[in-house]
């Protein structure tokens, strides 16, 4: 039996008396791709939280390779191997890209030379980027240099919040096939998406989350279904 590299059972979760979070139960098995959809406000993003530790579960389940973490700190998550990539990207706009990567030496034991061969490997762009201040690469740029920061760690699961907010769509869909790739090393990955059938496009399992609560789950054709009664009617 395969144990998943993350699970949510009958999860609850909030902030102080609101509770966003009611009776969640989400599965994401090794290497696979889970896209979780659902208008804004769903609770998505407090989801991304509670399984980073950054949020405490009030009730239910948080297991991480078939271990309770519970009350774990984002700490002992991240060392456990969940990385999370938040809205924002997380880069260092005033750096070069090879200064954002001098910044992550040691991340992984890896040494300087490490992180900058792993880095442009995977992501040739940044190596032809690698002199230019940061802020000044393009949004999917931006995407991939935080992504490989994440990778640089090599996580057992990977949580992506919005990776194409602000994003042109042949932008998003390159960063997807990236997403793809990824998995197919062997990364869990489960990805917050508003555009949800470019997330359906690379997804082996999909779930959508309304009101805090999990209306559909299955496979993305089984999903995609419903997508237009999720989203009140408009386009997903």
């Amino acid at each position: 039996m395969t144990i998943d590299a993350l699970e949510l059972i009958d999860l609850r979760a909030g902030y102080g008396s609101i509770e966003v979070l009611h009776g969640v139960s989400l599965r994401v098995p090794p290497a696979t791709v889970v896209a979780l959809l659902g208008p804004n406000g769903a609770g998505k993003s407090t989801l991304l939280k509670v399984a980073s530790g950054t949020v405490k579960p009030t009730a239910g389940c948080l297991h991480v390779g078939g271990v309770h973490v519970n009350g774990a700190a984002a700490s002992d998550l991240a060392h456990a191997g969940v990385c999370r990539i938040p809205e924002g990207r997380g880069i260092f706009p005033n750096l070069t890209v090879a200064e954002n990567l001098q910044m992550w030496t040691g991340v992984g034991r890896l040494r300087a030379g490490e992180v900058a061969e792993r880095t442009f490997t995977r992501f040739p762009r940044l190596g032809e980027r690698r002199k230019q201040l940061a802020g000044t690469l393009s949004g999917g740029e931006q995407q991939m240099l935080a992504m490989s920061r994440a990778l640089l760690v090599d996580p057992a699961v990977l949580l992506l919040d919005e990776i194409s907010m602000g994003l042109a769509p042949l932008v998003v869909a390159d960063l997807y096939e990236l997403v793809h790739s990824v998995a197919a090393e062997g990364i869990a990955i489960l990805v917050v998406e508003q555009f949800a059938r470019t997330a359906l496009a690379v997804a082996d399992h999909a779930a959508i989350l309304i009101q805090g609560r999990i209306t559909r789950a299955g496979t993305p054709a089984e999903v995609e279904e419903h997508l237009s009664e999720a989203y009140l009617g408009g386009a997903a």
